[in-house]
């Protein structure tokens, strides 16, 4: 008799946020389709010229495959160089790996994310993203301040710079800016792709998130979405 497999649905979640994770990004998975073409390898520098990003953000898209065990990472220092820091060379860790799922499923569960907070009514819709984004805010913010930081120790300006900075390593590509007497956070790039534009009340995820962080290292604040690239701004823009 064959026995067949059920995934746990703790497991099937694991699954899910690992692919979700290493591919949740259109830019990312085309990352990883240029460094699959490369045999020798591919440095972030060249990433990032190709694909027109940050070196960080080039490195943060890397990392992410890296860590979902799709790439893997070499450092050597170039043949021309006798001096300077060796350089990370990042490479397909197997062009027969076979996927547990298809490495779309991530724009399924988006899609589906979408779908059902746009069934909902609009104000409970956003009142759910939101809370979803600041609960992951307050969480990331663990690694902004330690668990005894306190709270209130750092200017305003300070905290949404590192807020900034911990959305940029998340994927959106952010800075900070100051506009009418206001700090704003400004994102040149969203981690959510076309289902934000199919669906912008995932746009809200963001603004939670920008909310959870500061309430976490600076105090209570009350984010504004001023501008969305979803709702066909240039840029995302929160203001605080």
């Amino acid at each position: 008799m064959t026995t067949t497999h059920v995934m746990t649905p703790k497991a099937f979640t694991a699954t899910v946020s690992a692919i979700t994770s290493a591919f949740g990004d259109p830019t990312r998975r085309a990352i990883y389709l240029f460094v699959r073409e490369h045999d020798e390898g591919i440095t972030a520098s060249q990433v990032a010229h190709k694909f027109d990003l940050h070196a960080n953000v080039a490195r943060h898209h890397l990392d992410k495959l890296a860590a979902g065990g799709y790439l893997e990472v070499t450092v050597a220092r170039q043949k021309s160089a006798s001096v300077g820091r060796p350089s990370k060379h990042y490479r397909v860790a197997s062009k027969e790996t076979e996927f547990e799922f298809p490495i779309r499923t991530d724009d399924l569960i988006l899609t589906l994310l979408g779908k059902a907070l746009a069934a909902l009514p609009s104000n409970i819709a956003h009142d759910i993203a939101e809370q979803v984004g600041n609960e992951y805010g307050q969480a990331m913010a663990t690694g902004l301040t330690g668990h005894d930081a306190a709270v209130g120790t750092r200017s305003l300006r300070s905290a949404i710079q590192a807020v900034a900075d911990a959305l940029t390593a998340h994927g959106f590509a952010a800075h900070t800016e100051k506009s009418d007497n206001k700090l704003r956070i400004v994102t040149s790039h969203c981690p959510f792709g076309d289902v934000a534009i199919e669906h912008p009340v995932i746009c809200a995820v963001e603004r939670g998130m920008v909310k959870g962080m500061l309430g976490a290292i600076y105090g209570e604040t009350d984010p504004e979405t001023i501008g969305t690239i979803a709702s066909g701004d240039t840029l995302c823009v929160t203001a605080v």
